[in-house]
């Protein structure tokens, strides 16, 4: 218990007072309220470009779409739709977020600078990109673990999606072929998009 101080006393009470104050029905909604940073994104990463230390908790009540990426793989191109669906969805609280992986065919050989340069120059990306990680099995970096479990999907190749609604929950997984223009991605990030 902590100690007492009028300080706390007073903010005790006044708690009490406005939780009375307040409708059973306004006190049950706020307290399923969801919170202000979901477990999901209680995770720390480096950024791509400096290695500086970004909490994903900077994109709670936001629409995510997470994705695995690589420079050489035939899934690249994507990088450029990637990069547009970012850009015309931003405004409404899309973030795409990239983390290149070797995982898959040793196709991002390259040192951070290196994949950060090469997704600027050559498609333009501009949404956050991290590290380079693993994102499968054992070795799975946090983010990915959590989403596998959560979809009970894996990336199986370059270029995977995870759609992660407002509230931190991912509610969808995406296999490399399905585009980031395609009408089935692009129907369910309006969806998550029109959910408050």
């Amino acid at each position: 218990m902590p100690p007492f101080t009028p300080a706390a006393a007073l903010a005790a009470f006044t708690a009490a007072v406005i939780g009375l104050a307040v409708p059973a029905a306004a006190r049950a909604q706020a307290s399923t309220a969801p919170a202000a940073c979901p477990a999901l994104l209680q995770q720390t990463f480096p950024r791509l470009q400096d290695e500086k230390p970004q909490a994903l908790c900077q994109y709670a009540g936001k629409v995510l779409l997470v994705v695995n990426t690589a420079s050489y793989c035939g899934f690249t191109p994507q990088y450029e739709g990637l990069e547009a669906l970012h850009a015309k969805y931003a405004a409404r609280g899309l973030v795409v977020l990239g983390f290149p992986s070797n995982d898959f065919g040793q196709q991002e050989p390259e040192a951070g600078k290196q994949i950060a340069d090469f997704c600027f120059n050559t498609y333009g990306v501009r949404f956050p990109m991290f590290s380079k990680s693993s994102v499968k099995g054992k070795t799975a970096n946090p983010l990915f673990a959590a989403l596998t479990q959560a979809t009970g999907t894996a990336p199986g190749w370059n270029f995977h999606k995870y759609l992660i609604d407002r509230q931190g929950k991912a509610v969808a997984s995406y296999n490399s072929e399905t585009t980031p223009g395609s009408a089935t991605l692009v129907a369910a990030v309006e969806k998550a998009l029109a959910a408050k």
